[in-house]
């Protein structure tokens, strides 16, 4: 692949946009990732996706990037982010054995509370410094922890998800995020690319599933036109603008969207929507 990021594909790219935990995450409803299937295309190095599997609650989060060496990046980063992470809480054997002191009712409802928490485990305790000197730390077997536990729950693969289906897409997903890339398939696939693109959201979405989108800016597309002739080429066949998007989406079957505001700084600070499938 060539070193040009025409797909957006930026190496080092949270180097330039980071924070412990993404703003653009916190923008959304509390409870839209928890129990969820989530797709995030266009992963990058899987930071967001991380912290969607890890923080967030979900049960199953798959990373797609048309980047293999992003992709390798991102399993790093599931294995760091793993090694920094607080150990979890002791599972609490014979709880309420003794007759008469805690009820079954009672044992059940604290397994469970300890299992749920387990799932939203301290991140960021370690500091890095402890992986730079010690390394990263194993990976227990899934059934050790549950595979809707982190850092089970998530995965990752390269593909150009635009045209290319992955086998997860079969099970379809609660959630689809789509953050910094709906400009680079616009430049790179055209009107029709980018229609396709949302056409495919909705088709691999459940019923009432939610697609988060981070449209740019069309300002933005002159600079992006700049790496490469081909994208310079497409640019000058373009209709659509992201200020279309919505009536797009609405009339593949997506609701109206709901305005999220805005978040980032400099030229990263971009509105996040979401659109209900109906």
């Amino acid at each position: 692949m060539s070193n040009t990021p025409i797909y957006g594909n930026y190496h080092g790219y949270y180097t330039k946009r980071p924070s412990a935990k993404d703003p653009r995450l916190s923008l959304l409803p509390s409870g839209i990732f928890r129990g969820a299937r989530v797709l995030d295309v266009g992963c990058n190095e899987g930071w967001v996706t991380c912290e969607i599997a890890q923080y967030w609650g979900a049960d199953k989060v798959v990373g797609v990037d048309i980047d293999d060496t992003l992709v390798r990046a991102a399993w790093r980063r599931r294995r760091t982010v793993w090694s920094l992470q607080a150990p979890s809480e002791p599972k609490v054997e014979g709880l309420g054995s003794e007759e008469g002191v805690i009820s079954k009712k009672r044992k059940r409802e604290s397994q469970a509370f300890l299992s749920e928490k387990s799932k939203l485990s301290l991140p960021d305790y370690f500091p890095m410094s402890c992986e730079h000197e010690f390394g990263s730390l194993p990976v227990p077997p899934s059934q050790n922890r549950g595979k809707q536990v982190f850092p089970h729950n998530i995965s990752f693969r390269t593909a150009d998800w635009t045209s290319t289906e992955i086998p997860e897409d079969a099970e379809r997903y609660t959630v689809v995020i789509a953050f910094s890339i709906s400009k680079w398939i616009h430049l790179n696939t055209g009107d029709e690319g980018l229609k396709n693109f949302f056409r495919r959201v909705y088709q691999v979405l459940e019923p009432r599933g939610a697609f988060v989108l981070e449209p740019q800016a069309w300002d933005t597309y002159a600079k992006a036109k700049r790496m490469d002739e081909r994208l310079k080429e497409n640019a000058k066949d373009l209709k659509l603008r992201p200020d279309d998007f919505e009536n797009i989406l609405t009339s593949f079957g997506f609701g109206r969207a709901q305005h999220f505001g805005t978040t980032g700084e400099g030229g990263f600070r971009r509105p996040v929507d979401m659109f209900i499938k109906l």
